[in-house]
């Protein structure tokens, strides 16, 4: 459609905020980068907020400013490449690169939708919980990759208590509660947790019951990233193989609307408390008392 917005892609988000790394690192302003490559303030401007992409001798000027090391220069170049591509991106799950995309954005977002509906989310879990999730999901991987998975979920949580914290909306399926991860005393621990972090500001907690019967996308786990300011939203959608970015309007869009059913189906805060705290003693009696 002739004027409509052309959201920027995953690779051109991540190519404009490395730029703009790489310009903080260098100790320069927009102003002097300006001076120095001829290029316009207000082009700079757009470039670094992921409007437009620069031309290739105008990346050339600019990393020439920053004097930039070759393994930086090659990183752009790839990204800038990359960012005329396809507008989604599609890893496997064993690629670094996948887990780092996710992670960069995750902190560039104000806030997050996650519905999660056989285990906690990862920006709630305890340190137990989590070593238990990734040990018992891919058992294949070594125990100094498991750590250190462990170690960058428990990283990404600081996002929830940062000055200007992330807010997270959270739907879990009461069937995650009440599925045993770890030992009785590690989902006794993770329960508590989830307790806690009802009661903070920035974090709202829903657990669907298990009376709910069947509702929509109770076999999707995905997680809405929103933006501020003009930021366009991603959907991240996690499958056991691979894992699937999604950007466009009609993308976003249709899972919000997933979203807010989802939303409806959860019970209230009040009742989220009941189901957590019965969950809890669940735990703490052995994990017996529930069917």
């Amino acid at each position: 459609m002739p004027g409509r917005h052309k959201a920027p892609t995953l690779r051109l988000r991540r190519f404009a905020a490395r730029l703009r790394e790489l310009r903080e690192a260098a100790g320069l302003s927009l102003v002097e980068v300006a001076e120095q490559t001829g290029l316009d303030r207000a082009t700079l401007f757009r470039i670094e907020g992921a409007k437009v992409r620069p031309q290739a001798r105008s990346l050339r000027a600019i990393l020439d400013a920053y004097h930039a090391p070759e393994e930086d220069r090659a990183e752009l170049t790839e990204l800038l490449k990359a960012a005329a591509e396809q507008t989604w991106i599609q890893t496997a799950a064993s690629l670094p690169s996948s887990y780092a995309t996710y992670i960069g954005f995750e902190s560039e977002a104000e806030g997050v939708l996650n519905f999660e509906m056989l285990v906690v989310p990862g920006l709630l879990q305890t340190e137990s919980y989590a070593r238990a999730v990734i040990r018992g999901t891919v058992p294949e991987v070594p125990r100094d990759e498991v750590e250190a998975r462990v170690a960058a979920r428990l990283e990404r949580q600081k996002l929830l208590t940062r000055p200007n914290p992330l807010k997270l909306w959270a739907v879990i399926d009461e069937s995650a509660l009440l599925r045993k991860i770890g030992d009785h005393q590690v989902m006794h621990d993770q329960v508590v947790r989830l307790l806690e972090a009802a009661d903070e500001p920035n974090i709202t907690i829903q657990v669907i019951p298990r009376s709910a019967g069947a509702y929509p996308g109770m076999f999707s786990t995905f997680v809405l990233l929103n933006f501020p300011g003009e930021g366009h939203d991603v959907v991240y959608v996690e499958g056991s193989v691979r894992g699937l970015f999604l950007e466009s309007e009609e993308d976003v869009a249709r899972y919000n609307m997933l979203f807010e059913h989802l939303r409806a189906v959860g019970a209230d805060p009040v009742a989220t408390r009941t189901l957590l705290a019965e969950a809890q003693h669940h735990w703490k009696e052995g994990g017996h008392g529930r069917s």
